[in-house]
């Protein structure tokens, strides 16, 4: 059997997920293999085994912070949500979504190459930032030194450049004008770094994530892949899927979205084409997403204070339900 969840945002982590799916499947005799996963935003780094370093820079709002990050022979991974996420900031109400900036990201990408780092790989997700990655080249500059540089940006979204200030700028407090504002200051950059770098970041495919971050990096040469996609290649996901008889995902909400780019989306499609079993255990479930795939969700089976207060069990409560349901159909 294999555990392969993701994160159960504000409640559980990956890895804690897969220990309560893993703690029951081995109480009744049987073995679990654990994979905790990420599909480039926050629990990326986890996914990828963990900081080894930690660095003191600058946060979204200007005040120091201290971020974890991974250096492992010449590859180093990055989180962008450590140096410049909302969380540090207390949330959308303690933001200033005009004002936050990703230079810290940007100060850890200069030290992971000084550092010896030849391929960084940055997960994006958890931004409080729309700043379009100006912060974080202005922080990297000059751009030559990244030259030889193989730069991976982990995508969890396709949104474009630009619309990261529609789509997600209300998320990390901005106001109706203080939308309009970032959406013209996006505007502007796409010049900026056509002229700059001849690079027009307007449609490339997944530059909007971390509030434009993804395409401000983009502008210098990175590569834009999807976040669950290089997850499950550093991992060995699909291999390791491969001789389970059931496959345990899930995450905090499964809806429609969760099968565009996301973990529940990709693990459904390795699923299919290996024709495993595959049982996904949510927070909550939308869009009649159970008609897709053999799902619970936690809110409608235990009640929603006991699905947030005591996440963990529940995930274990209703992984024995599911495997007495599959022994006793057997």
């Amino acid at each position: 059997m294999l555990a392969a969840p993701d994160k159960f945002r504000g409640t559980a982590t990956a890895a804690e997920v897969a220990a309560a799916i893993a703690e029951v499947v081995e109480a009744r005799g049987g073995t679990c293999d654990r994979a905790p996963m990420a599909d480039g935003g926050e629990g990326t780094l986890d996914a990828l085994g963990g900081p080894n370093r930690s660095s003191v820079v600058t946060g979204p709002l200007g005040d120091p912070v201290e971020a974890g990050w991974r250096l492992e022979g010449r590859t180093a991974v990055i989180e962008m949500a450590r140096a410049s996420g909302l969380a540090l900031v207390g949330g959308p109400e303690g933001n200033d979504a005009v004002a936050a900036s990703t230079y810290g990201t940007g100060e850890l990408l200069v030290e992971a190459v000084e550092l010896g780092a030849r391929r960084v790989v940055v997960a994006v997700g958890g931004s409080a930032t729309t700043d379009g990655g100006f912060g974080a080249l202005r922080a990297m500059y000059p751009p030559q030194r990244f030259r030889g540089v193989e730069l991976v940006v982990a995508c969890d979204v396709r949104l474009g450049f630009v619309d990261a200030a529609e789509v997600f700028a209300p998320q990390k407090g901005a106001s109706d004008a203080e939308v309009a504002l970032l959406r013209r200051r996006l505007e502007r950059l796409v010049l900026d770094y056509q002229e700059t770098y001849g690079v027009d970041v307007t449609d490339v495919v997944g530059g909007g994530a971390a509030g434009g971050l993804a395409g401000g990096l983009a502008a210098i040469g990175a590569e834009l892949v999807s976040g669950f996609e290089l997850v499950a290649e550093e991992i060995e996901l699909y291999e390791r899927m491969s001789p389970a008889d059931l496959v345990i995902t899930g995450e905090g909400f499964v809806d429609e979205e969760s099968f565009d780019g996301k973990v529940i989306g990709g693990i459904s499609s390795y699923a299919a084409d290996l024709e495993v079993d595959l049982f996904v255990v949510a927070g909550q479930v939308f869009d009649g997403v159970s008609r897709r795939v053999d799902a619970v969700s936690l809110t409608e089976r235990f009640g929603g204070e006991r699905a947030m207060g005591a996440t963990l069990e529940c995930v274990g409560e209703a992984v024995a339900e599911r495997l007495a349901q599959i022994t006793d159909a057997r």
